[in-house]
């Protein structure tokens, strides 16, 4: 008897494997098949079709084709594309360092990246490029794109410059050695007050984790207690980044995110021991542009009661993509599997009504409501799930849902505001107001806290600036200026600490009017509330 179930047994493995066997080589063939077919098309359209065509084109227009067929994140990413994508998420470019813009047709640097080659070689805020390699680029009508392929390049390589600096009559000649130069993910780290510490993170890149790690054991030898991590508009990166973050805030052995697809086997994220802020409270802001590697992080947070989400729904992105090269040094970035939170959900939004309509998801949540009133998101009661300690409702399929919902600011009009950045007036009227003042502020300002007490933007700076506007064509009236004029305030006095200093203290200025951020300090500051909202 066991005899005979062994035999059958082998039998049924034996014909499971012809089959499976079987199957591969029916689709092996059907990928030759239309490989064929495709082939054949090209041929006959480059012998016989009646008008010249760049069959480059007709192939690229294909894979986009297809590609957008399949899911709204699978793409094609050009030759000349890829470069330029891969850049912040690798960390860094090769460059001359020094960040720049453009203020009257003339190249104006803002500032030097420290310990870059242009700081080494002696350039200073305010100088002016009037030549790069003896080519005028004053008074040209040169724009951002064509700086970028002027002054960066291959490391090693040189490149001179000819630069218009006040109090010399002549112009200065530096030669400047392009080096690597490092493209951060943290915009800002800094002590809210005694017990809480801030990080903002801009996307997950290769280096993402090790300066969220630098960040965090600077807080804690300040005394932190509980962190408030801030992704709103934070759109993704790298998975492996969203994993070490979360790392460091969880124990052992706990299930950070899976991924699973079709064609890919399961595979399971754990914690390690290596957590530097395991018990510590932790608050993490999100809005409709945390996407992806944000949610991995927000999600695995909340399924684990490890902390509260606060802020409003994110984006919604819960497919993994693995890039393709293809010969020609293009792309094909192509989703492979799904990822789910530890307790198992796919917070991917739906994409079966086309990508216009996903395209228009957040335009969509405006026009609702939802993004006033959280009564207005309307989940299936198919998505419930519960958190994994505490038994707590969250949803899945549709982004991740805050645990405290904070709407968005209706109560002024901010017409006036971003017409006066989408004009280009805001920021020119700082660096024009710098390139005045900078010195008298360097004096009587020598460190940020003297600035950020004493420092107050006159009603004679706001009417220049409303000056400006006006001869930008700026249209507005009474009630929309005084709308904002405390945020236009708030906001010129961040830009011009971020030129004095750097991005933390810009956002030291901005966050002291944010009520997503005020909400959060609002629940650390009571102990009460902070486990009400995790029960």
């Amino acid at each position: 008897m066991r005899l005979l179930n062994s035999t059958i047994s082998k039998s049924v493995f034996t014909l499971l494997l012809f089959i499976v066997l079987g199957f591969s080589q029916i689709q092996a063939q059907e990928v030759r098949d239309q490989t064929i077919k495709y082939q054949n098309l090209i041929a006959l359209v480059d012998a016989f079709y009646v008008d010249s065509v760049s069959l480059e084109k007709l192939t690229e227009d294909a894979i986009i084709k297809v590609l957008a067929e399949l899911d709204p994140h699978s793409v094609y990413i050009s030759k000349d594309e890829v470069k330029a994508m891969n850049e912040p998420l690798q960390g860094s470019f090769s460059g001359v360092g020094i960040q720049f813009n453009i203020l009257r047709d003339t190249l104006m640097v803002v500032a030097t990246i420290p310990g870059g080659p242009s700081e080494k070689a002696g350039l200073r805020a305010s100088d002016r490029i009037i030549k790069i390699d003896n080519e005028l680029v004053a008074g040209v009508g040169m724009k951002n794109t064509d700086v970028f392929k002027k002054l960066r390049g291959d490391k090693g390589t040189k490149v001179n410059l000819a630069i218009q600096r006040k109090g010399e009559k002549e112009l200065l000649d530096f030669l400047i050695v392009r080096d690597d130069i490092p493209i951060y993910s943290l915009d800002a780290s800094y002590m809210i007050n005694k017990h809480v510490g801030y990080i903002k993170l801009n996307r997950f890149a290769a280096k993402t984790a090790d300066e969220f790690l630098e960040a965090l054991l600077k807080l804690k030898e300040q005394k932190m207690k509980d962190l408030i991590l801030d992704l709103r508009g934070n759109g993704g990166g790298y998975m492996t980044a969203a994993i070490k973050i979360v790392d460091q805030l969880f124990h052992k052995d706990q299930l950070i995110v899976f991924t699973d697809g079709l064609k890919s086997q399961r595979h399971d994220n754990l914690s390690t021991d290596a957590g530097a802020f395991k018990d510590g409270r932790v608050i993490v802001l999100i809005d409709e542009g945390s996407a992806s590697a944000s949610e991995i992080v927000s999600g695995a947070i909340q399924d684990w009661d490890r902390g509260l989400i606060v802020g409003r729904r994110s984006f919604g992105k819960g497919l993994v993509q693995r890039q393709f090269p293809l010969s020609d040094g293009s792309m094909i970035r192509l989703t492979t599997a799904h990822y789910y939170t530890p307790t198992g959900r796919c917070i991917q939004k739906p994409y079966d009504n086309g990508l216009m309509d996903y395209r228009m998801d957040i335009f969509n949540r405006y026009k609702t409501g939802e993004m006033i009133n959280q009564d207005s998101i309307h989940l299936a009661d198919s998505l419930k799930y519960k958190t994994l300690v505490k038994q707590r409702l969250v949803y899945g399929g549709g982004a991740i849902m805050p645990d405290v919902f904070v709407p968005i600011d209706t109560t002024a009009n901010f017409k006036y505001f971003n017409l006066l950045a989408r004009k280009n007036v805001l920021y020119p009227f700082v660096l024009t107001y710098m390139d005045n003042n900078r010195d008298k502020l360097k004096a009587k300002y020598p460190d940020f806290e003297s600035f950020n007490k004493s420092f107050v933007i006159t009603e004679e700076m706001l009417n220049d600036l409303v000056a400006e506007g006006d001869k930008a064509k700026v249209e507005h009236n009474e009630e929309e200026y005084m709308a904002v004029k405390e945020h236009l305030r708030v906001h010129l006095k961040a830009l011009i600490a971020r030129d004095l200093w750097d991005g933390a203290e810009y956002y030291q200025i901005v966050n002291q009017k944010n009520e997503i951020l005020d909400k959060a300090l609002e629940i650390l500051d009571n102990s009460k509330e902070y486990e009400t909202y995790l029960k």
